[in-house]
């Protein structure tokens, strides 16, 4: 019996080293709760088939109409007729037919041997999902899809992802498919197409294009994208930078602009005013334009001339109209500025740079909507050398020297979407990479490449007749 007034003594409890182990309790799903999981897992997958699949599923469900209602001569006719009608696309259209039947078999071998395949560890290892053992929490493809040029992986993403995350990992993404670059396309906020070129189709130089009959001041046709389409550069109501590296290309992409638009110069309802510190770039077809300097003075005396006539024509119009339709009365102004940094930074004339920032400011705030506009080539895009950027709605990042230039050019995250214009290679001049006003998704591009003999023909053609005859203003 214990003696009053001892002292109490706590049980001891027992340690990992007498061999007992702690564990969470374990709680068992009910049978009820797995199987309406799975029902609800098969009845989603039926209905999205016809969505994920829609030609298997309307062949299937056509065989099975011509089987149920005709029995087994139906069946039979109807893949007869399925036969002649694939055998006389071939003899017709062979060309077609083979590009069809190697495009749906690539199809199939990228999606099952390369992107299924990698899918799991390449967003692993790039931070795009958790662990190799969460696949409910894996982003799943939904198809894809090849043409000539890329492959495009359709995903739907899971929740707590968002289409930002694998724009930031494009790099990553382009490296674990073995793929040149990728690039992401947003369908809806939780389905994204992921862009994949299997080759560079701009390696190719690509040789001045036909002067067009009729020119479009808001979509000239001035090289091409890399999915094989055409370039086309707006001009008429915006702005627009090219920046780039000596021998990136700046010239072919404002020679090209400029061949573009010689039918509205010819006719009179479109204007080239120069500016060309270099001497070098613009003199050569010096006759083309309106007006024409090469020094400081000449130089401003142009973007004061410019901002006083648009000045003059916002007058007229105020009150009156909202947009500027080009006419021999009102043409189209294109203020044409080659290495502008030499006006606004390198010019040892204070004054001559504060009139010269003046006026590009005026013009690139105001010029738009009364039918002025700027095309500005630039070397260096720091801001202590051109603090106008932001006034240039559609901008042109050709081959520069450091990653950071880039998203000074193109805009905050221009890089981490793909936008790579620090790794373009110094082979491929007219290269680059366009963001516009109206897309914040950089787009590769190469300028059409416009030889001195081709600017000597279109000085000749279209340069005979011109007012100025060259002089400076």
């Amino acid at each position: 019996m214990a003696k009053i007034g001892a002292a109490h003594t706590p049980p001891t409890l027992p340690t990992p080293a007498q061999g007992v182990r702690w564990s969470t309790p374990i709680v068992e799903t009910p049978g009820i709760v797995v199987l309406g999981s799975w029902i609800w897992r098969l009845v989603r997958f039926l209905v999205s088939l016809p969505f994920r699949f829609p030609v298997m599923v309307a062949c299937f469900s056509a065989s099975f109409a011509a089987w149920w209602w005709l029995d087994w001569p139906g069946l039979a006719g109807l893949w007869g007729a399925a036969a002649v009608a694939s055998l006389a696309w071939w003899r017709t259209w062979p060309d077609s037919y083979r590009t069809w039947v190697t495009l749906r078999m690539l199809a199939w071998w990228r999606h099952v041997f390369v992107y299924r395949r990698y899918w799991q560890p390449v967003l692993v290892i790039s931070g795009l999902a958790e662990s190799y053992q969460e696949r409910r929490y894996l982003p799943r493809i939904r198809r894809v899809t090849c043409d000539t040029w890329a492959d495009r992986v359709r995903v739907s993403l899971v929740a707590g992802t968002s289409p930002a995350d694998f724009e930031t990992r494009v790099a990553e993404l382009a490296h674990g498919f073995a793929a040149p670059s990728c690039r992401v396309i947003v369908n809806w906020p939780r389905d994204i197409t992921l862009e994949f070129p299997r080759r560079d189709t701009l390696a190719e130089p690509l040789g001045a294009l036909p002067v067009p009959d009729v020119p479009e001041l808001d979509a000239l046709h001035v090289g091409q994208r890399e999915d094989g389409s055409p370039w086309r550069l707006r001009l008429h109501g915006t702005h627009v930078l090219v920046a780039g590296v000596t021998g990136s290309g700046k010239g072919s992409v404002i020679w090209s602009a400029i061949r573009a638009m010689l039918p509205a110069v010819a006719d009179n309802t479109a204007q080239v005013w120069a500016i060309d510190p270099k001497r070098m770039e613009l003199a050569y077809g010096r006759d083309l334009f309106a007006h024409y300097a090469d020094d400081g003075e000449s130089a401003v005396a142009v973007l004061e001339l410019a901002v006083s006539q648009m000045q003059d024509r916002a007058r007229r119009y105020a009150g009156k109209r909202r947009s500027h339709t080009p006419t021999t009365e009102d043409p189209f102004v294109l203020v044409l500025l080659d290495e502008v940094a030499f006006l606004t930074a390198y010019h040892p004339d204070r004054d001559i740079r504060k009139r010269s920032e003046n006026a590009i400011a005026t013009l690139t705030s105001q010029g738009r909507s009364v039918g002025f506009a700027v095309l500005a080539a630039l070397q260096d895009p720091r801001k202590e050398v051109m603090n106008l950027r932001n006034l240039f709605p559609d901008k042109v990042a050709l081959r520069l020297d450091e990653a950071s230039q880039v998203d000074m050019i193109l805009g905050e995250g221009a890089r981490d979407r793909g936008a790579n214009a620090h790794l373009i290679d110094p082979t491929l001049p007219g290269v680059g990479f366009v963001r516009m006003e109206t897309s914040p998704a950089p787009v590769r591009v190469r300028a059409a490449y416009v030889s001195d003999t081709n600017i000597t023909a279109m000085t000749d053609v279209y340069g005979a007749d011109s007012s100025s005859d060259g002089e400076a203003a």
